[in-house]
């Protein structure tokens, strides 16, 4: 059980939403601090980075002064725009918080709005680049408009520079810039923060409201593609919402989530950074996306990899820059004391080196997947799947880190030897049912030499269970996945077995762990908490198995863990009824969407209720 808990001034991490405008996002409190932004890209350093240390390493806040103040918030309909109203003894105040969609310019937009009363507002805007660490030169312009001349503040440090617009700025006061004032029914205040490349000129200010209203028609109009109509559909929505969020709307890469070190174990060690793309999540992303009828968006992502592995298969990596580039060496920053103390804060990922067998079995059946959805293969993409298993016929019986990027000993791990099946299984698919070319009857010969193995080394007849790795009795969460990817009929007794296993030793409260840390597997001190995508696995595993009272009550209860706005951690303490992890995370929503996908399969039901 992990040990730590956070101290009770931070700001816990389900109180958070996101915004973002498919380049980057932000975090915004419940209280109305934006506490954490990269620009102008996800992997981009951070403006501000309160999230990891203090107000003083840089945030947005617009807030009534009235510490009591009652607050709701939503999401305008399918969109990523954040409603916040707050409710005071003296009167109603509603914010608005977007990063408009299309424009290809890096804005955040706050809009004010007195309903009733009058409300005293804070505002304070504390800009600090290369995440939290430089002050950068402010000063105070004027600008020519039609309207009139108007006010802003410029923020500039090397590369990067930032205006802020609006009615009424905020003074200069001690390296940050405050303001206090008075908002009454009817009234409204706009504020617009850009970035820019400092050796260009000011960009010039957005219409805010029409700009608003253009975002929620973009992501209401993406929203209506979806063709999912099966159980939890609003929660499905929500989920695939936040998988758009997280693809780059020009590269096409995908990343895992949009913060890094956000603690597994709070004040521990277990703190990464994950704004980058993994090739095992985008394509599980793809998966999600490509069952709930998006075909389109594979392309883009189908291009971004063929840019990012292009050359030596020998020199494919299992995660990229959002632009498909390869340097992303993991470093701390001793500046920053991390989310509840959690240290070292890290930025870029150790994991870059390292060799995961499991990974090009995803890539194979997201791609296979979209053949099967129409999206046909041209020449250069069946070329590259073609290079890649010839790789992996050769390298496929090395031992590798796994699926979880264990920094302890490489094994022989029992799902990464399963994905392996499924890369060779859908190679051959690829030649048998849609008529390309390949070494297929090589293809069977090692899909049915690895499948051998599994059963001989993976398969423990003792505790009637798959195991972790060849050299254990431990179980691992990532075996429930083995009759979703269609190497095991999901009724066959072994699955049935390891799904009793999984519920006996990485139950931990109702929800899943990966595995049990405590036998040292992963080279880390600490604990961890279940992971919330291993829990969805069990439903889908569950749903596989035909046990549908127990899918659909473990399902009810993952989908009423998201926050109020509908969004997941990577993580969740059920003792302390709290979010873990990096946050909003691409795993959890997109292992929501597939245990969905697979309870309408099991149950035929073409329309539910949501939940």
């Amino acid at each position: 059980m992990s040990g730590s808990q956070p101290t009770s001034n931070v700001t816990p991490i389900e109180d958070y939403a996101v915004i973002g405008d498919t380049q980057t996002a932000a975090l915004v409190s419940r209280e109305g601090s934006i506490d954490w932004l990269c620009l102008p890209r996800f992997d981009s350093h951070a403006c501000f980075a309160a999230l990891l240390g203090t107000p003083n390493n840089g945030r947005w806040l617009i807030r009534p002064v009235d510490p009591h103040a009652r607050t709701t918030r939503r999401y305008l309909d399918d969109s990523f725009v954040l409603e916040t109203t707050h409710e005071t003894s003296t009167g109603v105040v509603r914010v608005l918080d977007v990063m408009p969609l299309g424009d290809g310019r890096a804005d955040v937009l706050r809009r004010i709005e007195g309903v009733s009363g009058t409300v005293r507002m804070r505002h304070e805007w504390i800009v600090r680049f290369s995440y939290g660490r430089t002050k950068p030169f402010v000063s105070r312009h004027t600008e020519e408009r039609e309207a009139g001349i108007d006010q802003i503040i410029t923020a500039m440090a090397g590369p990067d520079m930032i205006v802020l617009r609006g009615a009424r700025l905020p003074h200069a006061e001690h390296w940050t810039h405050v303001d206090e004032f008075d908002i009454a029914e009817g009234e409204s205040l706009a504020f617009a923060t850009t970035w820019f490349s400092s050796v260009e000129t000011i960009p010039p200010p957005l219409r805010v409201l029409s700009r608003i209203a253009e975002t929620i028609e973009r992501s209401r109009r993406w929203a209506a593609r979806s063709d999912y109509d099966g159980p939890y559909e609003n929660a499905v929505t929500r989920s695939v919402l936040v998988l758009r969020l997280l693809t780059h709307g020009v590269t096409g890469g995908i990343v895992a989530a949009p913060t890094t070190s956000l603690p597994e174990d709070f004040g521990g060690e277990r703190n990464w950074d994950y704004r980058y793309c993994w090739l095992r999540d985008a394509a599980l992303t793809l998966e999600a996306l490509l069952g709930c009828g998006y075909v389109e968006e594979t392309e883009s992502w189908r291009q971004w990899l063929l840019r990012a592995v292009a050359g030596d298969p020998e020199d494919i990596q299992i995660m990229y820059c959002v632009d498909g580039s390869r340097d992303l060496p993991e470093r701390e920053l001793d500046h920053l004391p991390g989310y509840a103390d959690s240290r070292p804060v890290r930025i870029g990922n150790g994991a870059v080196q390292q060799w995961q067998t499991d990974v090009l079995g995803e890539v194979m059946i997201a791609l296979e997947h979209a053949r099967q959805q129409g999206l046909s293969d041209n020449k250069d993409s069946w070329m590259l799947q073609r290079v890649l298993m010839d790789n992996l016929a050769e390298r496929w019986q090395a031992q590798d880190n796994g699926l979880w990027e264990v920094r302890g000993p490489q094994r022989h791990f029992t799902h990464s030897r399963v994905m392996v099946w499924a890369a060779f299984d859908r190679a051959i698919q690829g030649v048998e049912e849609h008529g390309l070319e390949g070494p297929v009857d090589r293809w069977r010969e090692l899909r049915e030499q690895v499948r051998t193995e599994v059963m001989e080394k993976g398969w423990n007849e003792e505790k009637q269970t798959f195991v972790q790795h060849y050299d254990t009795t431990e179980v691992d969460a990532s075996l429930l996945t083995l009759s979703a990817v269609g190497f095991i009929a999901g009724d066959d007794p072994k699955m049935l077995g390891t799904i009793r296993a999984v519920e006996r030793e990485l139950m931990r409260d109702g929800l899943v762990l990966r595995y049990r840390t405590e036998v040292g597997v992963d080279g880390l001190n600490g604990d961890e908490h279940p992971f919330l995508a291993c829990s969805f696995w069990l439903v889908t595993a569950y749903a596989k198995a035909g046990m549908l009272a127990e899918a659909t009550a473990l399902m009810d209860r993952l989908v009423g863990l998201a926050n109020d706005v509908g969004l997941l951690s990577e993580e969740y303490d059920p003792i302390n009824k709290r979010m873990v992890g990096n946050f909003p995370q691409a795993f959890s929503h997109l292992a929501l969407v597939g245990a969905a996908l697979a309870l309408a399969e099991a149950t035929g039901k073409a329309r539910h209720a949501p939940h």
